[in-house]
């Protein structure tokens, strides 16, 4: 079979695994040791059902500073927005379609995260990267999300929240780079507007 032949079907059965793009996404996503720490993070794209603008945005939570303080307890902590060259470098693990009320309790979320607008305690124990993508997970309505002993383990909870939730999520289990080479483009909505709901920021 050519190379090029195979190459286009591998790239027709990732699209085709993929959630339908017409309502809000929720993808998650790990990133091992590199050149940083392990972490977790989601990415939401899509239009929501209602209409509006498509949408295209990641976050993560993570401390301000990377210093010995994480260790004795709570500190400052962030939103954290992943640049391109990271997410290719991260893997992501599944993605849940989005109803638009669920899609404004994750923005909701974002909010209450973030240190302009809620409480932003970074704490490694009990409020990092993981307690942040299992809140989200909650809120797209997956009901096994409660790994205690995987909390600071990204790669590890996530897989376990996609074997815990059949039939809830798509699991992709795909690099960044071949997942998002295979995503399709994002047009604008033409069905009314978008409903009363918390923007989310852009990504940097």
């Amino acid at each position: 079979m050519p190379r090029l032949f195979r190459s286009a079907l591998v790239l027709l059965a990732l699209i085709t695994a993929l959630p339908a793009q017409a309502a809000v996404t929720i993808t998650f996503w790990s990133h091992e040791l590199g050149n940083s720490f392990p972490h977790a993070f989601f990415t939401l794209r899509g239009i929501p059902d209602a209409g509006g603008a498509p949408v295209d945005v990641n976050y993560g939570f993570t401390a301000k500073s990377l210093s010995p303080a994480i260790l004795m307890g709570s500190v400052k902590g962030k939103l954290d927005i992943a640049k391109p060259g990271y997410m290719r470098g991260s893997d992501a693990q599944f993605a849940v379609r989005l109803s638009d009320a669920q899609y404004a309790q994750v923005l909701a979320l974002v909010n209450a995260w973030d240190e302009k607008t809620g409480d932003a305690r970074y704490d490694l124990g009990t409020r990092n990267c993981v307690h942040f993508v299992q809140e989200a997970a909650r809120r797209a309505g997956l009901v096994n999300v409660e790994f205690p002993k995987l909390m600071k383990k990204p790669r590890s909870y996530l897989k376990a929240v996609a074997a815990a939730n059949p039939g809830a999520v798509t699991v992709i289990g795909q690099s960044g780079k071949t997942y998002l080479d295979a995503l399709p483009a994002l047009t604008p909505a033409t069905v009314g507007p978008a409903p009363a709901m918390l923007t989310p920021a852009p990504a940097r």
